[in-house]
């Protein structure tokens, strides 16, 4: 691990402030990922700004929806009234996350920041665009079974690791970012990146930005998360599916769908969730291939087009009963 200077911030404009004094300074609240890249020599930002006491871990509700602060536990999110009854398929995706521990100290700022568990990314000892651009992506021809199939490039075919963020996605969220020049607003759809020739950005925050909330629309959608992984404990999604329906009867009157697992940020096609409306679970075949269309698998990942085809269908099924 390297040598870092240390702070701790009372209020958001003084995290804002120390930020601009220590170019390339990281923010840490539960630090359930940013420890671990420190620990591995991913991570190396000369000065880390501890945003603990903030006033940013508060769940509050309005007319437009519902606030849920940044500093909010993984765990407190998951299990609050609110969200368990209004938006069951947020709190299904965070429980189906980590470990009982790790959701206690994780926040919701720092799940939107995750970084990716590419091995390739985490070893320091291979070449990485994302950690180190311009060397290469050895994931292209080695290791890749838990990689991208969708968006990807030739630069990068690592997955965004997230549950929460794939659930976010298909709830329209908000991010609500704070800098110096004032508040920014971001939709999820917006926040995340897909690789390009720019792998090193995994979204498109400013430096020295400081996410303080997440805001959630006010509709009601019948939801349900799905994760497909390896084993059921503490395992990152091969492919998940969040899917949230509005039902008329048998008959779709507004569909989302997003997928993780297969794509460097999750995967959402509007397409797709326009060809559900107006019709009944029949066509929800149909929406998971043109959802798919496109997929370019490598040689060890094509049988996730097929599991995730199955998994929608089996999604959208389950959101319906």
């Amino acid at each position: 691990m390297i040598d870092f200077s240390f702070s701790r911030a009372d209020s958001v404009e003084h995290a804002l402030a120390e930020a601009a004094a220590h170019p390339g300074a990281a923010f840490i609240a539960g630090g359930t990922n940013l420890v671990d890249l420190l620990k591995v020599d991913v991570a190396r930002p000369p000065h880390l700004i501890d945003i603990t006491r903030l006033k940013l871990d508060a769940i509050t509700e309005s007319a437009d929806g519902v606030r849920i602060g940044a500093l909010v536990s993984n765990a407190d999110l998951a299990w609050h009234p609110l969200i368990r009854e209004r938006y069951p398929l947020l709190a299904q995706a965070l429980l189906a996350g980590a470990s009982p521990q790790l959701r206690n100290m994780a926040t919701t700022g720092g799940n939107l920041l995750q970084r990716t568990r590419c091995y390739y990314f985490y070893d320091v000892a291979t070449p990485c665009n994302k950690r180190s651009p311009g060397s290469g992506c050895p994931a292209l021809h080695g290791q890749n079974r838990i990689h991208a199939i969708l968006g990807a490039s030739e630069h990068c075919i690592a997955v965004h690791p997230s549950d929460m963020c794939v659930a976010l996605r298909a709830l329209d969220a908000v991010v609500v970012v704070q800098t110096r020049a004032g508040e920014q607003r971001i939709p999820i759809a917006d926040f995340h990146r897909l690789p390009g020739d720019t792998p090193e950005r995994d979204n498109n925050l400013e430096p020295g930005a400081l996410i303080t909330a997440v805001e959630l629309p006010p509709e009601q959608l019948r939801g349900h998360y799905l994760k497909l992984r390896d084993r059921a404990s503490y395992a990152f999604a091969l492919v998940s599916v969040a899917v949230g329906l509005q039902l008329d009867g048998d008959v779709v009157r507004d569909a989302r769908i997003a997928l993780g697992g297969v794509a460097h940020k999750p995967w959402r096609k509007r397409e797709a969730e326009q060809l559900l409306i107006g019709k009944t679970r029949e066509a929800f075949p149909r929406a998971a291939e043109l959802l798919l269309e496109g997929a370019q698998p490598r040689a060890l990942n094509a049988f996730k087009i097929e599991l995730a085809k199955r998994a929608i269908v089996r999604a959208l099924e389950t959101a319906c009963a």
